[in-house]
C-alpha cells in the first residue's frame, strides 16, 4: 500500500517508461514527452530541490501553463516532501505576491512569462519551467526521495482570488491517494478492453492549478499508460484541429468548452445551408441505437476524427441541452463532482453507465447525503486536512490547518441537490445563489438559465437573485447573438417554466462576454452588481476582471491604458496596430471568447466598432485555404524525389546550373531548417534546391502566395471547364511535386504557420521569400513581420541565402544562361533565443541576407 502520491506514481510510471506521456505546443511545434523523460526531469529537479537545502514541509509556488515541466516539478516536490503552492497562470500577479508571502515560499518555479515579475517584486529564486526539460551536466542519478506519509501535505491550493486575505486549502497525500485508488481498482478491470485502443489520449483544457485538472492530466493517465496533450488555447477551431490531428480518445474541460464547440458545429452546419436538416436528424434520433446514431452523424464525428468517445466535464455544472447534444451524437459525456476541499472528486459518472442529467454516484470511501434545506454533505479521507492559516500550531504544511469538516467529519459543499433511488446525485445549484420567493419557494438559476440557451437569439445568459421591495426574483442578464431580440427570447424561455419561476426583468449585458474566473464560470457577483445599478437607475457600468473586455484585450497588446479605446478607434491610425499586433490581438480574443472570428473577415475590420459587430455575430470564416497533408507522407514523398531528379534537376542544369557558395556552413547541422532566401522569380525554387545538400533537399516544404495557390485549386466559375481542369492540374503537380503549401498574405496565415510546424514536426525544412513578392528592381524588398513571428515558434535554426545573377538574367529577357552564371550563396545558420521580439528578428534577418 503506498503511502505517498509519488511512490503510487512511479509505480505505474515505470511500466511505461518509453511510451509517450505528454504532448504540448511550443509555438507551432508540438512537443513530446515519455514517461522516462517526465520521471527523469522530476529525479533532476528533486536533487536541485535539495542542493537549495529545500526540504520536506518546505513551501515551493508552481506558476505557468500546462506543461510536462509543471507535471515533472510538481512530482519532484512529491517526491522531497516539498509542499507545492499550484497558482493558474492567468492569476494577477498581485493575487499571487500575496499568497507566496503568505505561505513563506521559498523558491518559485514558474514560465519564463513571470520570471521576471517574480525576481522583481519579490527578490525570491527562480527555476524557469521550459529549462526544466534541458539536459543536465549533473553526474549523479541518485533520488533525494524524503520520508513521506498519508498525513503529510502535498500541496495547498487557493479557492479565491477576490478577498483581501487567500484562502489556501490544504491537501495532504493521503487526501489525494483516497481518490485515485478507488478509480486505480476500477481502471485495472478494464485494461484488458484498453489494450485494443492503447494508448487512451486525453486532451486537457483544465488547469494544472486546480485539483480536477491534476487529476486528468496527473493522476489517472499514468493508471493506465495515457498520453496527455495539454491546450492552451481555446479557439473552438483549434481544439477540433488537434482532436483530429492527435487522435484524441477523451477530451476533459469545464462546460463552457462543451457548449463552444457545440456552437462551432451548429455554426458550420448554418453557413454550408445544413443546419435545418440537421435539426431534423438530431430529432429522429433521439432513442436510437448509439451505433445507429453514430452512422446519421458520421459526418460530424468524422470532422473530430474516428478515435474520441468521451467529453469528461467538471469545474462547473453543465447544462442538459449540451450534454444532451453531444450524447445524441454518440458521445460518453462524463460529469464529475467535486471541491478543492474535498479533493476534487465527490462523486464521477461510470463512463459505460451514464446517470443521464446527473453528476454521478458516490466514489467508494466517501458519503454522501442531503441536509434539510437539500446542501450537499460530503464525509470521507478525501476531505481535505484544512485550510491555510500561518502563525499557529504544526497541524498542516508547517502552519496552522484550520478544520474543513465539522465534528462529525461532514463537509458542508454550500451547493443543493438531489439524490434518486440509484444513487445517482444531481446538481442544483450554489446554496448562496439560489432564489427564495415570498412563498418560501426554491428558484434554481440553472434552470433558467437553460430555458434561455434554448432560444435562437441568447448567445450566452446568467440568472441572479434581485432584491426587491423585500422580496427576491430571478433576474436575466443575457448577450444576445447579432440583432438578437432579447425580449423575445425571454418571452419564450418564460412559456416554458412555472409562474412561480418566470422572469420579470432582463438586461442586455453590454459587452463581448461576462467576466469569468480561470475555469470560465461568470462571476455572478459583478452580473448581479451591474443588474442592481439597472433596476435602481444609477447606470453604472459592469465592474470586470482584468481582460474581459475588447479595449482591455486591446490595450494590452499596444500596453495603452483601456480608457483610451472607444469604438470609433481606428486599428491602425489611432491605436497603431501593425500586422504583427493584429496576429497577436486576433489570437487573444479567439482565446478569451472562445470564437472563431476567421482572419478574413478580422482583416477587414478597421474599427474596435468593427470588431464588436464581429464578436457580436460570432461569425465563421469565410475563405479556407487547402493544406493537403498527404504531401507530406512518403508514398508522395518519393514520387516527388522521382520527379526532381529526373525532371526539375535536368531543367535547372539546360537552364542554367548555378555555382553555389558557402555549403560549408553546413556541415555539421542536421534536423529541420527554416530557409529564407531573396525573390526573383517563379524559378527561385529550382536553384535553391540544386543547392542544397541532399538531406535538406529531399524534405523541403515551400510556402508560395496563398491567393494565386487557392485560386488554381478552386478556380472561378467564369473559366470554362478546360481551364478549370487545368488549373487543378497545376495545383495538384505543385502541392505533390513541389511540395508548396500557401501562405496567404492578407489573412489565413496563422494556418500556415501551424501547418509549418507540423511539417518541422516530420522532419521537413520550410522555405520561405519573406518580401512576400518579386523584386521589381533587382533590390531586396522589406521583409514582412510574419517571418519573425514564424522564426520565433518554430524555434529552429534559420539558414538565409542569396540568388545573384537572375534578376539580370530576367530584364534581359533571357531564358538560357552559361553554368556558374548565377550564383547562390549559402549563409551560416542563425538561432535565436526563445521569447525574442518578433520585429527584432526580422530585422537581423533582413540585414544576413543582405550581407551575404
Amino acid at each position: 500500500m503506498p503511502e505517498s502520491l509519488a511512490e503510487l506514481l512511479l509505480a505505474h510510471v515505470d511500466k511505461y517508461l518509453h511510451e509517450r506521456a505528454y504532448g504540448q505546443r511550443r509555438g507551432y511545434r508540438m512537443e513530446w514527452f515519455t514517461y522516462e523523460q517526465v520521471r527523469d526531469i522530476s529525479f533532476r529537479f528533486a536533487r536541485e530541490l535539495e542542493a537549495r537545502q529545500i526540504g520536506k514541509g518546505d513551501r515551493l509556488m508552481l506558476w505557468g501553463e500546462n506543461c510536462a515541466e509543471w507535471v515533472a516539478a510538481f512530482l519532484g516536490c512529491a517526491i522531497r516532501g516539498v509542499v507545492v503552492v499550484p497558482m493558474d497562470d492567468g492569476t494577477a500577479p498581485d493575487f499571487a505576491m500575496r499568497v507566496m508571502h503568505q505561505v513563506g515560499t521559498k523558491l518559485v518555479a514558474c514560465s519564463r512569462a513571470h520570471s521576471q515579475q517574480v525576481r522583481d517584486s519579490t527578490g525570491l529564486p527562480v527555476l524557469i519551467l521550459e529549462e526544466l526539460s534541458e539536459p543536465s551536466n549533473s553526474s549523479t542519478n541518485s533520488v533525494p526521495a524524503a520520508s513521506v506519509d498519508r498525513d503529510d501535505p502535498l500541496q495547498i491550493v487557493f479557492t479565491s482570488g477576490t478577498t483581501a486575505e487567500p484562502k489556501g486549502v490544504v491537501i495532504t497525500h493521503g487526501n489525494v491517494l483516497a481518490n485515485v485508488k478507488p478509480l486505480e481498482q476500477q481502471i485495472r478491470g478494464y485494461l484488458k478492453y484498453e489494450r485494443l485502443v492503447h494508448p487512451v489520449r486525453f486532451m486537457s483544457l483544465l488547469p494544472l492549478s486546480h485539483v480536477f485538472g491534476q487529476f486528468l492530466g496527473i493522476f489517472l493517465p499514468p493508471l493506465m499508460g495515457g498520453t496527455v496533450i495539454f491546450q492552451n488555447e481555446f479557439k473552438p477551431s483549434d481544439i477540433v484541429s488537434t482532436i483530429r490531428r492527435e487522435r484524441i480518445s477523451v477530451v476533459a474541460s469545464v462546460p463552457r468548452v462543451l457548449q463552444s464547440l457545440k456552437q462551432k458545429v451548429e455554426r458550420d452546419l448554418e453557413d454550408r445551408g445544413k443546419l435545418g436538416a440537421f435539426r431534423k436528424r438530431f430529432s429522429a434520433a433521439q432513442g436510437k441505437h448509439f451505433l445507429r446514431r453514430w452512422w446519421i452523424f458520421r459526418a460530424i464525428r468524422r470532422q473530430f476524427g474516428w478515435k474520441l468517445w468521451a467529453f469528461i466535464a467538471g469545474g462547473a455544472a453543465l447544462d442538459s441541452e449540451t450534454e444532451e447534444f453531444w450524447g445524441r451524437l454518440g458521445y460518453a459525456v462524463i460529469q464529475g463532482y467535486g471541491l478543492t476541499e474535498t479533493t476534487s472528486l465527490i462523486s464521477v459518472n461510470h463512463p459505460f453507465r451514464l446517470g443521464k442529467g446527473s453528476i454521478g454516484k458516490a466514489l467508494p470511501g466517501r458519503e454522501v447525503k442531503l441536509a434539510d434545506d437539500g446542501e450537499i454533505l460530503v464525509r470521507g479521507a478525501g476531505v481535505a486536512s484544512g485550510y491555510w492559516q500561518s502563525g499557529a500550531s504544526k497541524k498542516a504544511a508547517g502552519g496552522s490547518g484550520s478544520g474543513v469538516a465539522d465534528d462529525d467529519g461532514w463537509y458542508r459543499t454550500g451547493d443543493i441537490g438531489t439524490l434518486d433511488d440509484a444513487g445517482n446525485l444531481y446538481f442544483k445549484g450554489r446554496k448562496k445563489d439560489v432564489i427564495v420567493t415570498p412563498a418560501g419557494l426554491n428558484i434554481y438559476p440553472d434552470d433558467l438559465e437553460a430555458a434561455l440557451r434554448r432560444q435562437p437569439e441568447v448567445r450566452d445568459c446568467v440568472v441572479v437573485g434581485i432584491e426587491r421591495g423585500g422580496n427576491a426574483e430571478p433576474c436575466a442578464v443575457v448577450i444576445p447573438r447579432e440583432n438578437g431580440d432579447v425580449e423575445a427570447a425571454v418571452r419564450r424561455a418564460n412559456q416554458s417554466l412555472a409562474e412561480y419561476q418566470q422572469m420579470r426583468f432582463w438586461f442586455e449585458w453590454p459587452e463581448e462576454d461576462f467576466p469569468r474566473t480561470s475555469t470560465q464560470k461568470p462571476r455572478k457577483q459583478l452580473v448581479q452588481e451591474f443588474a442592481r445599478a439597472q433596476i435602481t437607475g444609477s447606470n453604472r457600468p459592469p465592474v470586470t476582471a482584468a481582460k474581459s473586455s475588447l479595449a482591455e484585450l486591446i490595450a494590452s497588446v499596444k500596453d495603452r491604458t483601456a480608457g483610451s479605446v472607444s469604438a470609433n478607434s481606428n486599428l491602425e491610425t489611432d491605436l497603431g496596430l501593425s500586422s504583427l499586433d493584429r496576429v497577436e490581438l486576433l489570437g487573444a480574443i479567439e482565446e478569451h471568447y472562445q470564437v472563431d472570428l476567421g482572419e478574413t473577415r478580422f482583416s477587414a475590420a478597421r474599427t474596435v466598432g468593427d470588431l464588436e459587430k464581429i464578436l457580436r455575430g460570432g461569425a465563421a470564416e469565410r475563405v479556407v485555404y487547402h493544406y493537403p497533408r498527404w504531401a507530406l507522407r512518403w508514398p508522395v514523398r518519393w514520387i516527388r524525389l522521382a520527379a526532381h531528379y529526373s525532371l526539375m534537376r535536368p531543367a535547372t542544369a539546360l537552364l542554367a546550373w548555378p555555382r553555389i557558395e558557402g555549403r560549408e556552413n553546413l556541415r555539421g547541422w542536421s534536423g529541420p531548417l527554416l530557409l529564407i532566401s531573396n525573390h526573383i522569380g517563379d524559378v527561385d525554387l529550382g536553384f535553391i534546391q540544386t543547392a542544397l545538400p541532399a538531406r535538406v533537399r529531399n524534405r523541403l516544404a515551400t510556402a508560395v502566395r496563398g491567393e494565386p495557390l487557392e485560386a488554381l485549386r478552386n478556380p472561378e466559375s467564369t473559366r470554362g471547364i478546360f481551364r478549370k481542369a487545368y488549373d487543378r492540374l497545376q495545383w495538384a503537380l505543385g502541392v505533390s511535386l513541389l511540395n508548396l503549401f500557401p501562405l496567404p498574405r492578407e489573412a489565413g496565415f496563422r494556418k500556415s504557420f501551424a501547418y509549418a510546424g507540423e511539417a518541422v514536426d516530420r522532419g521537413y525544412s520550410i522555405l520561405v521569400f519573406p518580401e512576400g513578392r518579386h523584386t521589381v528592381d533587382g533590390s531586396i524588398g522589406p521583409f514582412r513581420e510574419g517571418i519573425g513571428l514564424l522564426a520565433g515558434s518554430l524555434g529552429i535554426p534559420v539558414l538565409p541565402m542569396r540568388i545573384y545573377g537572375l534578376f539580370e538574367l530576367k530584364q534581359a529577357g533571357r531564358k538560357f544562361a552559361a553554368p556558374g552564371k548565377i550564383r547562390v550563396r549559402i549563409g551560416r545558420p542563425i538561432n535565436f533565443d526563445p521569447g525574442t521580439d518578433a520585429k527584432q528578428i526580422t530585422a537581423e534577418l533582413q540585414k544576413a541576407v543582405e550581407a551575404l
